[in-house]
């Protein structure tokens, strides 16, 4: 077993900064203590370097099988693991889409294979596959995903009866992208009428607009509330859905809970004249004032978790005019930093971004032993250089697709360590691809 010592770390968990040393024993966390020594540890001086869990994603879509010239499960796990990402949980709609427990473990097998990172696959739900779904194993996989809206692929639920079926029986996490397909079929005829084929970019979040994606979460919560369901509704993109979702009970005692995105926190519809096909996103991403209130709710608890969905497109694909132009971005490797540029800038504390990215996932997914610095747990962490300045370029992005919306952007945090269970998968640019990620586990009874 390999031991390593962290030194002079300042330590981010459970609400607190403490200057601490970490000793990692094989895949744990074995003691967490001021001047901490041994005599074969292998030592990282951290230098002051704030020492943080690494960061449960709880939506990616990593498109193997099926989509390999987007992405794969090794490239998108590299870029997450330099990130600072230590375990995702990914979509179903991959070809084939995960809609049967043995496509879904087809998919873990490619993980246990490739993945650099811990990981987790959701289950599927179609209009006709509902007996399907209610096999899955909750100690072994993340949760369900149904799609209330199309996005990429094509997994629209949109059958009443499989709705009530799923959120009647669902004896695990639901999770769902919430938009009413009805709503923007008829925004989408209308600026097809106006634009023909050249419809600009920035009609985008009208199209798919905020009261397609309320219509749609409105629904969804009332039905989880009327079943009891745990339902977690993904990347939340409007002022207006942020009423739905409450703040004043712990999470573990909610049973609706909701996620924000990088890119719902970082961009507006100001942006589209610069970024064009290469911030489109299903939900959109919307006014300032959106992104202002999105931002807001995860400072004051309405909003739970933040995450990326991570959705990468080639190039080619992506240089399409608007109806050919696929949504969906690649962002797991700059997630962090982004997230430090607000707490330099005094916006967010380190504290709460470790919250939301790191331990609130794992309180609401009941991830096993991960998502937080305690002694016992798996030693999944990251250290954080918050002044080590380095700017986006073709040359340092580690996705397969080889863009990011992020180009140019200068972040003046880099991380420079993470550990993977214990192993010390990345370091200051190298990574040691030796031993791969673990399969998640979650303590649910």
């Amino acid at each position: 077993m390999a031991t390593t010592l962290i030194k002079n770390a300042k330590v981010v968990n459970e609400g607190n900064i403490s200057e601490s040393d970490v000793l990692i024993s094989g895949q744990f966390i074995e003691r967490i203590d001021s001047d901490i020594s041994h005599p074969t540890a292998e030592v990282i001086e951290a230098g002051g370097k704030f020492l943080i869990p690494g960061a449960i994603d709880d939506q990616v879509h990593f498109r193997e099988p099926g989509l390999t010239h987007k992405a794969e499960i090794y490239t998108e796990s590299k870029a997450a693991v330099a990130g600072g990402i230590t375990s995702f949980m990914e979509m179903p709609n991959t070809v084939p889409n995960a809609l049967t427990q043995e496509l879904l473990e087809d998919k873990y097998k490619i993980g246990a294979k490739n993945s650099l990172a811990n990981y987790s696959f959701y289950m599927g739900v179609s209009n006709d596959n509902i007996e399907e779904v209610l096999k899955t194993d909750k100690k072994t996989v993340c949760g369900i995903k149904v799609f209330m809206g199309s996005s990429t692929g094509n997994m629209l639920v949109d059958d009443e009866s499989t709705i009530e079926n799923l959120f009647s029986k669902a004896e695990m996490l639901v999770a769902a992208h919430c938009e009413d397909e009805a709503t923007i079929k008829a925004n989408l005829e209308l600026f097809k009428e106006k634009y023909g084929e050249d419809i600009p970019f920035d009609q985008h979040p009208i199209i798919r607009s905020d009261e397609a994606c309320y219509i749609s979460s409105s629904r969804a919560v009332g039905l989880a509330k009327k079943h009891g369901t745990k339902f977690h509704v993904l990347h939340i993109s409007t002022e207006k859905e942020i009423g739905l979702f409450e703040n004043n009970i712990p999470l573990k005692d909610k049973l609706v809970t909701s996620e924000a995105c990088i890119h719902h926190m970082w961009f507006s519809d100001e942006d589209y004249a610069e970024k064009g096909s290469f911030i489109k996103w299903n939900p959109a991403v919307k006014k300032v004032t959106d992104r202002s209130a999105v931002f807001n709710a995860v400072l004051n608890d309405n909003i739970d978790v933040i995450a990326t969905d991570h959705a990468p497109h080639t190039l080619e694909e992506k240089q399409n005019k608007y109806l050919n132009a696929p949504s969906g971005g690649p962002l797991v490797q700059h997630a962090i930093p982004a997230m430090m540029e607000y707490y330099l800038d005094g916006k967010i504390s380190i504290e709460k971004i470790v919250e939301k990215m790191c331990h609130n996932p794992a309180i609401l997914f009941e991830v096993e032993k991960r998502g937080y610095i305690r002694e016992g747990y798996y030693a999944d962490l990251a250290l954080i250089d918050s002044n080590s300045p380095w700017s986006v370029a073709k040359d340092n992005i580690l996705y397969k697709c080889g863009w990011s919306p992020f180009e140019g952007q200068t972040f003046r945090s880099k991380i420079t360590d993470t550990f993977i269970s214990g192993h010390h998968a990345y370091k200051a640019g190298k990574f040691n691809e030796s031993v791969k990620g673990m399969r998640l586990g979650f303590e649910r009874n």
